[in-house]
């Protein structure tokens, strides 16, 4: 994520302190810090509501989009941690002002705020409970924001809505609260492309999907997915996924899609030529080949970046060692594909690993391919998270950094890892 976004957004949380202390002068300092809380957790969600809207210049700001969504989920969480201890610690002042019926009803419209951010926070990081229902009650989430903001606006407060401070809360607030307008605005009203599915195919356990535009074509680099909406299918909610070809110039576009959970198992039985579909992107910033030698690891549907790269790779790039690793030849797709792209061009090695024969890939099969010092290469990895950080750690040994071990962790929906801390704290009793 980019020092940019992280730099940004620790500054609007500050910013209330530059003008808090003089307005809280004589007033209670529990009080006033249990105020500082609630803004925090204000502005903490304007800035989640911002970078939910995908808008061209939150990459730029915040990251690509997989880290720019990490950075979404903890401040919502931060937000939510905030408006908790904001509720717990009294935030009630003497002397601000009479108790009238609007402050009442602000009162009241912050708890409906609290309990109704709590309950969404806690389906957001249960993922257990399945994704149609998590996207369904996700969308009311601004809805308790514009509360907490009523909440703001008409509490008492040891300052007032036209000090510097207040202004500066309420733009803060309008923004995310445009935002949330945006995200939550019909289909139509957010920039898309219309396209129309071609030809749906077999690609080992997974189906390709062709499409064509029906007007302007989307204009991507290899390696970026998007977000698609398959309206033909009745499944309209964009969900993202990595296109599986290089550019070209008719602006086709192909995902592959593997029935990995819900929403997908139901998308790779419904879908069929002749659908429409609308694409909303690209994003992200995977994969660049250069100048240095590169390692790219695939693991299943994890090939699909890789599909891409390897029909872009440049002939006079650094030589790229590809490493496919699936269950079984019949389950991999594009095996074939990649066989041809392979054999037409010297700098690209392709190695598939098929773990029925080999066992499970691990980091001493990977050293054995591409030799034991990594110091010097880029290792770009696609596939699960338990082997990407099973991967990161075994090839650790072998010269293989951090900062060259490259991945898109794009989970628009994940748990706090508290399953994962709890397992570490086990294995070390």
């Amino acid at each position: 994520m980019k020092i940019l976004g992280i730099g940004l957004i620790v500054v609007a949380l500050l910013a209330p302190l530059i003008w808090l202390p003089a307005h809280g002068q004589g007033k209670d300092v529990i009080a006033l810090g249990s105020q500082y809380l609630g803004l925090v957790s204000l502005i903490a969600m304007a800035f989640a509501h911002l970078i939910a809207t995908r808008w061209r210049g939150v990459e730029a700001v915040f990251g690509p989009m997989d880290q720019s969504y990490r950075v979404h989920k903890w401040l919502g969480i931060g937000a939510m941690v905030a408006l908790l201890l904001h509720d717990t610690i009294d935030a009630e002042m003497k002397g601000l002002g009479p108790e009238t019926l609007l402050v009442e009803a602000a009162e009241t419209a912050g708890e409906i705020s609290l309990y109704g951010l709590l309950i969404l926070v806690t389906i957001t990081i249960a993922v257990f409970i399945p994704y149609h229902l998590w996207k369904w009650t996700h969308r009311f989430i601004g809805i308790f924001f514009v509360a907490g903001f009523l909440h703001y606006l008409f509490i008492l407060k040891p300052f007032k809505n036209s000090d510097p401070l207040g202004l500066y809360m309420t733009a803060i607030c309008l923004v995310g609260i445009v935002a949330y307008a945006y995200t939550a605005a019909p289909r139509g009203v957010r920039p898309s492309r219309p396209y129309r599915i071609t030809g749906v195919s077999s690609e080992g356990n997974a189906v390709a999907v062709q499409m064509m535009p029906e007007g302007k074509p989307v204009r991507y680099r290899a390696g970026q997915f998007a977000f698609f909406g398959f309206t033909g299918s009745g499944m309209a909610e964009p969900h993202p996924f990595t296109i599986s070809k290089a550019p070209d110039d008719t602006g086709a576009l192909r995902v592959t899609i593997a029935p990995l959970g819900d929403l997908t198992a139901r998308l790779s039985r419904a879908l069929a030529e002749g659908q429409p579909v609308t694409v909303e992107g690209p994003y992200g910033h995977f994969g660049r080949p250069g100048k240095t030698p590169q390692v790219w690891i695939a693991a299943g549907v994890g090939i699909t970046p890789f599909t891409a790269l390897a029909q872009s790779l440049a002939p006079d790039a650094a030589p790229v060692t590809m490493i496919y690793a699936f269950r079984s030849a019949d389950e991999a797709a594009h095996l074939a594909e990649l066989e041809a792209i392979a054999a037409d061009k010297p700098n690209l090695t392709l190695v598939p690993w098929a773990s029925e024969e080999k066992g499970r890939l691990d980091g001493e099969g990977v050293a054995s391919i591409t030799g034991k010092d990594l110091s010097g290469h880029r290792v770009l990895f696609c596939g699960p998270v338990a082997m990407r950080r099973a991967l990161g750690l075994a090839l650790a040994p072998f010269g293989l950094t951090a900062r060259n071990y490259h991945y898109e962790a794009f989970e628009i929906r994940t748990g706090l890892g508290l399953r994962r801390l709890a397992i570490k704290l086990i294995d070390r009793i």
